[in-house]
């Protein structure tokens, strides 16, 4: 019997099937990478970005609403630009679903439709012949062949979305080059693919949990409080509570009237609000008599009433439980992005207020810099991603922001966030200039990487063997050669190095340091003229990154 209605259950058993398909091929996208070096993440980024929207899902009677939770779980856990398309294709679905209970066929393929158009809108400068090209073509396709069979639907989606993948090397140079397909198109795809396959089969899937939260104590010690010890700490009392239209008005309430009364009550007061839902955390001696009182706005989802005496850690506890309310305390941050404890240190050294951990093969989510836009406190944040795949993530994390104003530096490299967050002035409120002058700055830096070639192809006339190293700038390989050290010597007479003042290098976490001790001077020998600044990045898969300016 074919489906001719879309309800909330079978639209999220098509999300997890989906998720769950792209979960076991996300290896093989991984590999459809454009650049023969061990940093594919495409698979990765758009498996955790879907799976952050099924760990949020919640299960509504109105289609609308439960396709809601998915894209909004989507859009704080997206990574890298393929996770942040693939949040936008689903927003743009839940948008088309919005105020519906359930959906017939056409009613879904506008829904599809309207999430090609809010992925197109997720990037300033659309590129045919990634997933953007093949979730549009196919879903352009299936809009040809009306039906009222689901099953029907797909399968007219299905294959025009494989024919479109396979056209992808037609469309982008890079592709044919490599000799490889679009990865992101192959995510959506896959994805696809396992929505459908949740039409034949009514059995759900087994996703990977998020990760789980440190406990906030260990074993209790139930001598920590005896029969004659006196209630000191009182409890630590945390829930959410649901606001209830019957008890307030949803539009116009405004959570301050909860955390005021809090704070008069309880110490560490902790109360925000995502839409309809208030997240309290509070010390008291008195847990009944606030969960009484906060009664009379809605109805508790979730609560949880801890004697401090007992906890094993309550430092460690307070750590992950609270979450301060932001307030402004500088007057500019400065968040960026590196991997390797080296560069981490370097950049915080430099200037940088918040270095998010990731980068190639580790892309940050959207809700990872937020929280860093949260503890900065700062009234102007300048962002620098440092990776062309991290940058849409960033700009997202900022729309979604709005204590701070945010500017994302569309740093694409290292070296370019290097260069740029060292040369900030900070002492400069002309905001506007700064911008302008920072701009300047990152497009004078050139950068290079040196890597270890995982398979043999040929990329801009250069021919690549598999375990040779390769030196990349630009976004092209300029160099291949067996020796690390002297693929590295290449790409600096590549770059002309020795036309510039300053060339930093960080050498990453394969690199011996008598190796970097070697090389260094080899290149002040040969380059007189140019300050050679060697420093022990440790970062992974690049082995040497070269920073010129």
């Amino acid at each position: 019997m074919k489906t001719s209605t879309i309800t909330s259950a079978c639209y999220l058993a098509m999300v997890r099937r989906g998720c769950a398909r792209l979960h076991a091929s996300k290896d093989v996208i991984n590999d459809l990478n454009v650049f023969p070096i061990p940093d594919g993440d495409t698979g990765d980024n758009m498996f955790m970005t879907i799976n952050s929207g099924c760990q949020n899902a919640s299960l509504s009677e109105s289609l609308g609403e439960t396709a809601k939770s998915i894209s909004s779980g989507m859009l704080l856990g997206a990574r890298g630009n393929s996770g942040v398309i693939l949040s936008r294709i689903f927003a743009g679905i839940g948008k088309g679903l919005a105020g519906v209970s359930q959906a017939d066929v056409p009613a879904f393929a506008a829904a599809m439709a309207a999430g090609v158009e809010e992925s197109y809108k997720a990037v300033s400068v659309p590129v045919e012949g990634t997933i953007l090209t093949v979730f549009r073509e196919g879903v352009q396709k299936a809009a040809e062949k009306p039906t009222d069979s689901l099953e029907d639907y797909f399968s007219a989606l299905i294959p025009e979305m494989e024919a479109s993948l396979e056209r992808t090397p037609d469309l982008l140079p890079t592709l044919k080059e490599a000799g490889v397909i679009d990865s992101g198109g192959a995510g959506i795809l896959s994805i696809v693919r396992g929505m459908a396959e949740a039409l034949e089969s009514t059995d759900d899937v087994d996703l990977p949990d998020n990760p789980a939260p440190e406990a906030a104590h260990g074993k209790v010690d139930l001598n920590a409080f005896g029969p004659d010890d006196v209630l000191e700490f009182g409890y630590c009392t945390e829930f959410l509570l649901r606001l209830q239209s019957s008890k307030v008005d949803l539009a116009s309430f405004d959570e301050s009237e909860i955390r005021d009364y809090l704070t008069s009550v309880g110490e560490s007061v902790v109360c925000f609000r995502e839409d309809s839902i208030v997240k309290v955390h509070v010390h008291t001696h008195t847990p009944g008599d606030i969960l009484n009182h906060c009664q009379r706005w809605g109805e508790y989802l979730t609560l949880k009433i801890e004697n401090m005496a007992l906890q094993h850690n309550e430092t460690q506890m307070r750590k992950a439980a609270e979450e301060p309310e932001f307030k402004i305390q500088k007057h500019y941050g400065v968040v960026t992005v590196a991997s390797g404890e080296g560069l981490v240190q370097t950049f915080l050294e430099a200037g940088a207020d918040e270095v998010i951990r990731g980068g190639q093969t580790m892309n940050p989510s959207a809700q990872d810099f937020i929280d860093a836009f949260k503890r900065l406190g700062a009234e102007t944040v300048f962002v620098y991603p440092n990776n062309s795949n991290i940058v849409l993530t960033a700009l997202q994390a900022a729309s979604m922001f709005e204590d701070s104003k945010v500017i994302v530096i569309p740093t694409k490299t290292i070296g370019a966030g290097y260069v740029g967050i060292a040369s900030l002035d900070k002492s400069n409120k002309d905001v506007d200039a700064l911008v302008e002058e920072q701009k300047e700055t990152v497009a004078g830096v050139t950068c290079g990487m040196v890597s270890k070639a995982n398979r043999d192809t040929e990329l801009n006339g250069v021919a690549v063997k598999e375990g040779d190293y390769i030196g990349i700038c630009g976004g092209e390989v300029v160099c291949d050669n067996p020796s690390c050290k002297e693929a590295l010597y290449t790409l600096c007479k590549q770059t002309e190095a020795g036309d510039h003042d300053v060339a930093v290098v960080f050498y990453g976490q394969d690199v011996p340091a008598e190796e970097a001790d070697e090389v260094a001077a080899a290149l002040q020998a040969k380059y007189p003229m140019t300050e050679f600044m060697f420093i022990d990045g440790g970062q992974p898969v690049y082995n040497y990154i070269l920073t010129l300016c």
